[in-house]
């Protein structure tokens, strides 16, 4: 079950992923991430209220807000990232970068001891995920791009320092959101996740009272926004039921197979060519699912 649920969390996660890449493109990024975190909190509170929870202490919480700090940040540089078009650049880097940290600390901190198939498992879904979001840097210039987001995307001319560092400041915080919510215990039920998306809204709020002449969108376009976040809290709901039945570190890798939905839509919605490298990556990421299943 807890396979299952991690393999949700990536599948909202993804088609969260395709929606939001579009909608980056069409409104300021800091109001999309923020819009997006306050649909994920009152979603959030549904589910929350909807699961019983035996009992939520003052460290789950805290564990819930250091998770949405996490998300928060997470979201807002990557979006930073697609509104540069720097998606080749920078969904690679957040993806395996936050990956890799968020095992690394299971398995150095937590004391994770994945079995021999999972540690294959998760040696193939680094550079399976890197594949699938890169695609071919070569069609970089109004071509399909092969990363998260449909559509062609012009990023001819980006400067790679910047996008870099937003690749990496957005793995830390998807390092931070994993890791904190796998800590909250399970009698909390669902609660760490609206405590996160407060935490969330409140480390985002300077950035959109920034760009306040931003939110002077239609009404759809928000309502969009609010939606795609509503996915992402849901797909972080499922995480943290799949990171309460199994070690943080497969729960993690499973969870983060996400780039491979928007890769897959875009090709099936959007009749987009695959890449190579994409289809490399794409099989690489069934063969590791296998794996971490078996594991």
């Amino acid at each position: 079950m807890g396979v299952f649920l991690a393999l949700s969390s990536a599948a909202c996660y993804g088609v969260v992923d395709f929606a939001g890449g579009l909608l980056s493109r069409r409104a300021h990024f800091a109001i999309v991430t923020f819009v997006g975190q306050v649909g994920g909190l009152a979603l959030a509170v549904v589910l929350a209220v909807s699961v019983p929870a035996e009992h939520v202490g003052s460290a789950d919480m805290l564990w819930g807000a250091l998770s949405g700090l996490g998300s928060g940040l997470a979201m807002h540089f990557l979006n930073r990232g697609l509104s540069r078009g720097a998606m080749s650049i920078v969904i690679p880097i957040s993806a395996v970068t936050g990956v890799a940290l968020s095992v690394l600390c299971g398995v150095c901190l937590l004391g994770d001891r994945p079995t021999a198939l999972a540690w294959l498992g998760m040696c193939v879904t680094v550079p399976a995920l890197w594949l699938v979001s890169r695609g071919d840097r070569g069609d970089r210039g109004g071509k399909p791009d092969g990363g998260n987001g449909p559509g062609p995307l012009p990023d001819a001319g980006v400067e790679v320092g910047p996008a870099v560092s937003d690749g990496l400041v957005a793995s830390a915080g998807v390092a931070v959101q994993y890791i904190g919510l796998a800590q909250a215990a399970p009698a909390a039920g669902l609660w760490p996740v609206p405590c996160g998306r407060v935490a969330a809204v409140a480390v985002l709020l300077p950035a959109a009272y920034r760009h306040r002449e931003h939110f002077r969108q239609p009404v759809g376009l928000l309502a969009a926004a609010a939606v795609t976040g509503a996915g992402a809290a849901g797909g972080l709901a499922l995480y943290l039921l799949a990171a309460q039945q199994q070690m943080l570190a497969l729960a993690v890798v499973l969870a983060s197979l996400y780039p491979a939905i928007p890769t897959l839509l875009g090709l099936s919605v959007l009749h987009e060519r695959a890449t190579r490298a994409q289809a490399i990556g794409l099989l690489s990421a069934a063969a590791a699912t296998v794996l971490l299943t078996l594991g």
